[in-house]
């Protein structure tokens, strides 16, 4: 059987680099950050498949790492910048920006996935992040991850992107899903779709249920 370290490679050679991924820093952040250390003990055989995964007993799942990879390329994030990843669930998108040298938090509102966050950064080898249930209301990050795919438009994490910062989310659901980053310029963010991807949803972002009467 591969040690994790062998399997990591290969997800860094054959998932991340044959889908786009050319950015050094989020290849060798990829290639340090043991990504097994984000899923309970049982599920780290799970940890480098090519596909979401979920976290049993939380309302959240782990992208698949290409989508991470290259949502966080996508950012062009910088060393000692400030990065938000928000609904992340045990936290591997924060981690990778940890790693690459940003001032890194996490903010997960599922309880049962933030208790899952809190065990992995408590662990050997995972980069230091801030680990948090809620954002302070005028908290403000220089680039924003949104960890899991929002049916509507996350504008309420807007207010918490910085002058001159980006946002980065999944949106829509299935096949009709895509990647849109949001830039910070004057007043307003605009978005622009970057590549399509799908992840499972963010119970935060759905569209509210019509009753048809």
């Amino acid at each position: 059987m591969s040690s994790f370290a062998d399997l990591r490679r290969m997800m860094v050679d054959c998932q991340l680099r044959t889908y786009d991924v050319t950015d050094r820093a989020v290849l060798a952040a990829a290639d340090s950050v043991p990504r097994e250390l984000f899923f309970p003990g049982d599920l780290a055989h799970l940890a480098y498949l090519d596909q979401a995964v979920a976290l049993p007993g939380t309302t959240r799942a782990l992208p698949a790492p290409m989508v991470v990879a290259r949502m966080i390329q996508a950012l062009e994030l910088k060393a000692g910048e400030r990065a938000l990843e928000y609904a992340g669930g045990s936290g591997y998108g924060a981690a990778l920006m940890a790693a690459m040298g940003a001032q890194a938090s996490l903010c997960e509102p599922d309880a049962a996935a933030l208790a899952l966050a809190r065990v992995a950064f408590g662990q050997a080898g995972v980069p230091a992040v801030t680990v948090m249930a809620e954002l302070p209301a005028k908290a403000q990050f220089d680039v924003v991850l949104v960890g899991g795919a929002c049916e509507t438009q996350p504008s309420s994490l807007f207010g918490h992107v910085a002058p001159g910062g980006r946002l980065i989310a999944i949106e829509g659901l299935g096949r009709a899903a895509r990647v849109v980053l949001y830039r910070h310029a004057g007043d307003t963010l605009t978005g622009r779709p970057v590549f399509d991807a799908a992840a499972p949803a963010l119970r935060e972002f759905r569209k509210a249920e019509e009753f048809v009467f």
